[in-house]
């Protein structure tokens, strides 16, 4: 379950960002997912949840953007968004591509954080 391994990754940075920041704590994680990716949101959102236990992300939210594959068809001079995984051809002419230009990522998106200074400084 290499979810497991991402998640504490994605722990990691969050903090750095959060002592880089003087951030009181982190209320949220965006990342997004390529269907190419192999990482599987539940298991990444289960690990998250262990990997957050006792530290200032504990509670923190982890938002997944699905990100769907798209492929240049030749035929059509075009990006196309594939339906699914399974056929590497395009949705429009059925011409086969295998120029792959979305659907591999796996990647933080924006990291949501609670400003000390705000936070005490609110009534």
């Amino acid at each position: 379950m290499h979810e497991l391994s991402i998640a504490n990754r994605l722990v990691e940075i969050a903090l750095e960002v959060a002592e880089n920041e003087g951030a009181e704590a982190i209320e949220g994680v965006t990342v997004r997912i390529g269907a190419l990716s192999c990482v599987h949101n539940r298991a990444l959102a289960f690990s998250f949840d262990l990997v957050t236990k006792d530290t200032p992300l504990e509670g923190a939210e982890l938002r997944i953007i699905d990100v769907p594959v798209k492929v240049f068809c030749v035929a059509c001079d075009r990006e196309v968004e594939l339906p699914g995984i399974q056929r590497f051809r395009c949705p429009l002419c059925d011409t086969p591509s295998g120029d792959i230009r979305q659907g591999r990522e796996l990647e933080i998106e924006s990291i949501e954080i609670r400003d000390a200074d705000k936070a005490t400084a609110e009534p």
